[in-house]
């Protein structure tokens, strides 16, 4: 092969690289792909879970609706406040405070609460024991089975099976609500982080029927719901529920509950309160009592002997 056909190949293969350059330049300008700038920049700020807790199929899908308008600066459950806040900078908004939630287990069957119909020694999942003859050991058919399908979901170390029964760390919880769907009792909700008063139970059967597989359950006594100056609480079947807008959490159901089912961090002082309260009143009842008949017995007109 001589100079001048190796100088030939090389022009050629330049030309061609030109040409092939200057097409994809038009096509590449001709058909490119417009960037949004916002909408970028809200990708990166999101967290990139994916989880699609904020309602949209993942992260992409949240940003470009936020940055179309068709979304809330602070539609990101998981970022909270400082992706929020973070999102709203980069949009030219006012970031609004978005009323935060939290998961909560609807259940108090514990190991030592609950009846234990059968040893059980299958797939430790929950959807799996559904499935099984007798739905779990559990003797209460309607509580936490306490195999862990909801800790499995949880990508953030928020929930745990505690003797038996799921419970949930509100301070890690991202309200994603995976587990709300990983639960086939359907027994975890969101709920208001600030809400501290819970019934722990879902159980609609009568009383009798609920202490006979739980003890820790709601014997629907209607206490809780006569108790009540807001109209917060009712009962459904045989089990009270809570309207957490209208609750104010002064945990007085809480300290009327026998079965001490509804849950409130100041309930046991509540109760103390209450039972010194109502041994006051007896007392003052008893000392006026006592004071009129002194008054009646003074009063009365004397026999002569």
């Amino acid at each position: 092969m001589n100079t001048v056909m190796i100088i030939t190949s090389m022009l050629v293969v330049a030309a061609v690289g030109i040409v092939v350059g200057f097409g994809l330049g038009i096509f590449g300008e001709k058909f490119k792909v417009e960037v949004d700038e916002k909408e970028a920049a809200v990708r990166e700020a999101l967290p990139g879970n994916n989880c699609g807790a904020c309602g949209f199929a993942g992260c992409d899908a949240m940003a470009k609706a936020i940055a179309s308008g068709q979304a809330a600066v602070n539609g990101c459950p998981v970022g909270g406040d400082g992706v929020a806040a973070l999102i709203a900078d980069i949009m030219g908004v006012q970031a609004e405070a978005a009323d935060k939630k939290v998961a909560y287990v609807r259940c108090s069957g514990t190991c030592d609460a609950t009846k234990a119909k059968y040893n059980y020694s299958g797939i430790k999942d929950c959807r799996m024991a559904t499935v099984v003859p007798g739905a779990g050991d559990k003797a209460c058919s309607v509580g936490c089975m306490g195999f862990g399908s909801c800790v499995q979901a949880c990508e953030f170390d928020a929930i745990h099976v505690v003797n038996g029964v799921a419970v949930v760390d509100k301070d890690a919880c991202k309200a994603c609500g995976k587990c709300i769907d990983a639960c086939p009792q359907k027994l975890i909700q969101l709920v208001p982080y600030k809400q501290d008063t819970f019934v722990r139970c879902v159980n609609k059967d009568k009383g009798p029927a609920v202490k006979a597989v739980c003890s820790n359950g709601c014997i629907g006594c209607t206490l809780c719901t006569k108790q009540c100056k807001f109209d917060a609480i009712h009962m459904d079947g045989g089990v009270a529920v809570i309207d957490y807008s209208k609750c104010k959490n002064c945990g007085l159901c809480a300290a009327v509950c026998p079965a001490k089912v509804i849950q409130h961090p100041k309930a046991e002082q509540l109760r103390e309160a209450i039972a010194k309260k109502k041994a006051a009143d007896a007392a003052k009842k008893k000392a006026e009592l006592e004071a009129a008949k002194a008054a009646a017995a003074a009063e009365a007109p004397k026999t002569e002997a």
